[in-house]
């Protein structure tokens, strides 16, 4: 290859106007994969009932998550290849377009295909806009503008839950999807006009078996921890032939990635211990968070009444708790480029709020709940957006996206697993309640009408005292051991942050550092007014 070949194109100048545009554009991204993952959840009951898929109702969430954790690492590494403007005006432009045919969707299984292809939207919007970020701001000055894309989800939080009652309620739970084609429209002009950041071409030929292998053992590990204890026992055939075909298809992608000339996850990452440590970090929190938080909804909607929407709502104190640690610690971190205390502070904290959350028990009140959800809310705060500007400070300019993607990839690894062991200890243990709930209240539940089939919040509320406290009590009872189950795996991260080396953040942004860009001399940033 000849000298011109491998010259760059002309570096781009980053002035401060051109990042705040930049981030604009990012952030109009991240606020329409966002939205969407808290607007569809409240309709979700409405939109299955109406399609004919309310025995088939959790393809839901794992067409989209599937999606979503498959394309992560294909998303950061391509993004490393060939450049993020063109994959984010992609994800922006498939998710817009699944959104339309969500919108039209007359069948179920329709309906599931598209939300699918949203997952193929969402999970590149939120590992490109990471990657981008590192991309055009220095390490150092990084947490002024994380905090900012963190902000976003405790926006969405609050008014997704909101608009997707009302539209299920009030007009049709299609507008939960035509709401997002005005939303993608003007996330994709803004990005298209803004985000000018260059393309290349790969210098060597992308891992396209490692795509697939990968792809692969995602989607098995994936199914396996949703079906697993639900439609198949743990021990059946097919659970177990599924883990075999995963085991057997790790050990082909390691051989392969231990070959490929540009693998899609380079083993020469696991010989960095800020990576090794933050993905491993990322795995058990996401584990933790997951397997705790997933069926607070569930337990409060039985405990207080509550609609899905509602309860949705009420998540909203670990939301504020979560904004409060991460937009304090990300100012401390731009000030300080200090930040190793923060997430074994943060492990602690939910280690506390985890604790505290075993004395949930049917006379709980909401606010003592929420004071809880608070707690757990802030200790994450203080690790995951942390674990990210970490890791990606750690790797070489050049595997920004693939830093970035594995370490999220891990947490949905994590997630996922957690969701499954907690979901099997929940349920075995909320049948087991409900069905002595049953046999001694037996008179009552008669009176009322009640089949333990038929047990919804609204009914529940208005049952008399001693058959609702012991409905509610099934509930915490299977709730709360769970707790016990999952505070080793937060006692483990925190020992894991003990181990995070401090290295100093980086003071070149990612494309300054590979040729891509040029600091305007003439402008400094408000936050660093001293030359540097």
């Amino acid at each position: 290859m000849t000298a011109t070949a491998e010259s760059p194109p002309t570096p781009i100048v980053l002035t401060q106007k051109r990042v705040w545009l930049i981030f604009s554009a990012l952030i109009a991204g991240m606020f329409l994969a966002s939205l969407d993952q808290t607007i569809v959840g409240t309709a979700m009951p409405t939109i299955v009932g109406q399609l004919g898929g309310i025995s088939n109702m959790a393809w839901t969430a794992t067409s989209y998550l599937l999606a979503t954790t498959i394309v992560m690492p294909i998303y950061g590494k391509f993004g490393d290849l060939f450049g993020r403007r063109w994959l984010f005006l992609f994800a922006i432009a498939i998710f817009t377009a699944a959104s339309v045919g969500a919108a039209v969707s007359t069948g179920f299984w329709e309906f599931i295909v598209f939300r699918g292809l949203q997952g193929v939207g969402g999970g590149g919007l939120m590992i490109l806009a990471q990657a981008i970020i590192a991309d055009i701001v220095p390490a150092k000055d990084r947490g002024k503008f994380m905090a900012p894309m963190g902000a976003i989800f405790g926006v969405t939080s609050v008014a997704g839950p909101l608009l997707g009652g009302f539209f299920a309620d009030q007009l049709s739970w299609r507008w939960c999807f035509w709401i997002n084609v005005p939303v993608g429209l003007a996330a994709l002009i803004i990005a298209f006009r803004y985000l000018s950041i260059p393309s290349h071409r790969p210098k060597v030929r992308p891992d396209y078996v490692g795509v697939v292998l990968m792809s692969a053992a995602t989607t098995l590990l994936i199914l396996i921890t949703d079906w697993g204890g639900k439609q198949y026992a743990w021990g059946s055939p097919t659970i177990l032939s599924m883990a075999a075909a995963l085991v057997i298809i790790v050990g082909v992608f390691v051989a392969v990635e231990a070959r490929a000339e540009e693998p899609m996850l380079p083993l020469w990452l696991f010989r960095n211990r800020t990576f090794v440590l933050t993905s491993a970090i990322g795995l058990v929190v996401g584990l933790v968070m997951f397997a705790a938080l997933a069926f607070i909804p569930t337990y409060l909607q039985m405990a207080t009444g509550a609609s899905a929407s509602v309860s949705g709502l009420l998540l909203i104190p670990m939301m504020i708790g979560m904004m409060a640690t991460l937009i304090t610690s990300m100012t401390a971190i731009t000030k300080t480029g200090r930040y190793r205390m923060y997430p074994p502070l943060g492990a602690l904290i939910i280690i506390a709020g985890m604790l505290w959350m075993t004395r949930i028990d049917a006379h709980s009140s909401m606010w003592l709940v929420s004071a809880m959800l608070f707690v757990i809310g802030a200790g994450l705060g203080l690790i995951m957006q942390i674990i990210v500007l970490v890791v990606q400070n750690a790797v070489s300019p050049g595997q920004i996206g693939t830093a970035t993607s594995a370490n999220n990839y891990f947490r949905e690894m994590g997630g996922a697993i957690g969701v499954a062991i907690f979901g099997s200890i929940f349920t075995s243990r909320l049948t087991e309640g409900l069905t002595e709930v049953f046999r001694t209240h037996w008179q009552e539940a008669a009176q009322s009408g009640l089949r333990p089939d038929g047990l919804v919040p609204s009914a529940v509320k208005h049952l008399p005292g001693p058959l609702h406290d012991a409905i509610v009590g099934a509930y915490a009872h299977a709730l709360v051991p769970g707790f016990w189950y999952v505070i080793p795996g937060a006692i483990l991260a925190f020992v894991l942050t003990l181990f995070i080396p401090h290295l100093t953040l980086s003071d070149e942004a990612g494309m300054v550092a590979r040729g891509e860009a040029v600091l305007a001399e003439d402008e400094l940033s408000p936050a660093t007014p001293e030359p540097r």
